[in-house]
Formats: C-alpha cells, structure tokens, sequence
C-alpha cells in the first residue's frame, strides 16, 4: 500500500520543516523536492500504456529517490516558479522550456494516481480569485462586505457615495521586482475624490468598510478547525502592514454555522486546507458578528499560537490518520 509523502516546496520553507518533522516523528516516508530544481539535481521517467494506465516511474533528487506509484499523499506548499530555472536564458528560451517543464513534468507530479493533494495546484489556482471567493461565500449564507469591481470611475464614485467610508484592496500582492523581493499593497481607504480616468487600466476591487471590532484568522485543516482573534496595537485597518511579532492573539470559538460552511466551501472547492480571514463587527458568540473576507487556501500559518495543533493536524491528514471525504479533497 502507497504510504509515501512528497512534499513540493522551495529550499527555504521554515512551515515545510516543521510538518516534515511531525512526519519523521511518526516515521512516515517523506520525500522533498522543488520541481525547479530539474536537471542534474532533478531527474525522473514516468512511463503509462495499455498495460499500466497510470503513470509509473522513478524520481530522483540528490538525496532521495522515490516510486511514483508509492505517493500516498503530496503536501503542495510553494515551489520556486519553472520560470526561475530558466531565467539565464532568452526571453522566448525561458518561455518555452518554463512551459514545458511546467506541462511535463508538472503534468506528472500533480496527476498521481489516488494521491491525496493538501492542495492540489488546479484547485489552489481556481480558488485564488477573489470574485468566486466573494459569491461562495455569500452563496453559502456568510456576511460578506458590499463590494464592487470596477474600471469605470463614474461607477466608483457612485459606489462611494452610497457608503461611509471606502476602502480599495488588490487582487494580487505585487509581483518580484528586479531585485527580486515581492510586495505587497495594504487595504487602505480611499478618498473618491481622487478618482479619475486612470482607474480605467485596470480593475480595482472596492468595498464598503465594515465597522468592525476584531479580526479572526480560521484555519482549517481537514475537519479540524483553530481560530484566533487578532488585534494590532495600533488599531491599523490591515493588520497584515505591521509587525507580526506584535500583534495580539485571543482563541476564539467559531459559531456551528459558520465553521459548516467553512467545510462547505473547502469541499466545494475541492480543498482540504485553508486559511480564512473574518472582520467581527460584533459579540463573536453572535452569528451575525462574522463578515467573511477572504480565503488563501496556501496561506500561511506558523506565526499563530496554533501552530503547534496544526502541524500535527497536517501530519494526522498526510498520514492518512485522519481522513477526509472523498468530495473533500482533490485527487487525480
């Protein structure tokens, strides 16, 4: 029977280590690598035919080798883009060979047959756009905030007139620079004033700010659910632009009807983990008090006080100890 685990990830991955150590405390086998490293560092055949229709094959890292057919389960976390392997070379070179290396490699690793994927790629990717976030949720009967997407400042400044006060958010964090560090751009107010035809290049994601009195981040792993209420010193819109290491932690009971349509839309979306952020405008006993803002079903998790518990949660469904529904998760 499968029992190995493959963990995809990048060299400096300090959440990877900890789960890793969890699974070498239990002596499950695990196997490391970063699909970028393919080459010398990096080598695999995989073969399939009428005889054996599934894909079979041996990998090899400079360390480890593993049966593909002896994947249980594969621990996606965050792998260094294909693109990074082939940076040294011309732009249309890098394109191709990302693309393939992507295609054929990629293609093999994230279609192992019967393995169990915490997340899968395709489903991390799907569930990374914040509009079908926004509709789960409020498909799911969750508080959401009044929002509007728009690239048509007219629309903008009717959407701001209709409320309080208004708050912009991106997409996406900002891409790696030349210098190669990301960023990020805070939710922040925003003054309608200075709304003009420049907000036509692209779409810009408006909200109504919520008269909040607390953040919750929710993290649930399988059926296992841990909750912190969160507070930044300086009572910062965002709690995310300032320093972690003060931020204040309270645990928190999430209401049933909630925490069942946190596992509605983690199965709806073929997702056995995700982090959830909530803003409470309210006593958080009360249903009602819960505003869903977002799901990042790769999130990160180290810094709560939880993250003990969730390491060994990640261990408990990566070891097949505790299992999880068959339209709870995503397998090939």
């Amino acid at each position: 029977m499968a029992s190995t685990v493959l963990v995809f990830t990048a060299l400096e991955d300090v959440t990877a280590d900890w789960v890793i150590a969890a699974l070498n405390e239990r002596e499950a086998p695990v196997v490391r690598i970063d699909p970028a490293d393919i080459g010398p560092g990096l080598t695999f055949g995989a073969h399939i035919g009428p005889d054996t229709p599934v894909w079979g094959g041996r990998l090899r890292t400079a360390s480890r080798e593993v049966e593909l057919g002896e994947v249980a389960t594969v621990y996606y976390r965050r792998p260094t883009p294909y693109a990074a392997r082939y940076e040294h070379l011309p732009a249309q070179q890098r394109d191709f060979a990302a693309a393939e290396a992507r295609h054929g490699l990629g293609g093999i690793l994230n279609n192992l047959h019967a393995a169990l994927y915490v997340n899968h790629p395709a489903a991390v990717t799907r569930a990374d756009f914040k509009p079908a976030q926004l509709q789960s949720f409020a498909r799911l009967g969750l508080q959401i905030p009044p929002t509007l997407i728009t690239n048509d400042p007219e629309q903008a400044r009717k959407f701001a007139a209709e409320h309080e006060h208004v708050i912009y958010k991106t997409f996406r964090g900002l891409p790696r620079g030349e210098d190669g560090h990301t960023g990020a751009i805070w939710a922040q107010r925003v003054d309608p004033e200075t709304f003009d035809d420049s907000l036509g290049v692209m779409p810009h994601l408006f909200q109504a700010e919520i008269p909040k009195t607390g953040d919750v981040r929710v993290t649930v792993v399988g059926r296992r659910v841990f909750a912190s209420r969160i507070e930044a010193p300086d009572g910062a819109l965002d709690w995310r632009r300032g320093d972690w290491d003060d931020l204040i932690h309270t645990p928190v009971a999430v209401p049933a009807p909630i925490e069942e349509a946190l596992h509605r839309y983690l199965a709806s979306s073929g997702l056995v983990f995700g982090c959830f952020d909530f803003a409470l405008t309210g006593p958080e006993s009360v249903t009602e008090s819960w505003t869903a803002i977002e799901c990042n079903s790769n999130g990160q998790w180290g810094w709560l006080p939880d993250a003990p518990a969730i390491t060994e949660a990640f261990a408990d469904i990566l070891t097949r100890k505790e299992t999880v529904d068959h339209d709870h998760a995503h397998r090939p």
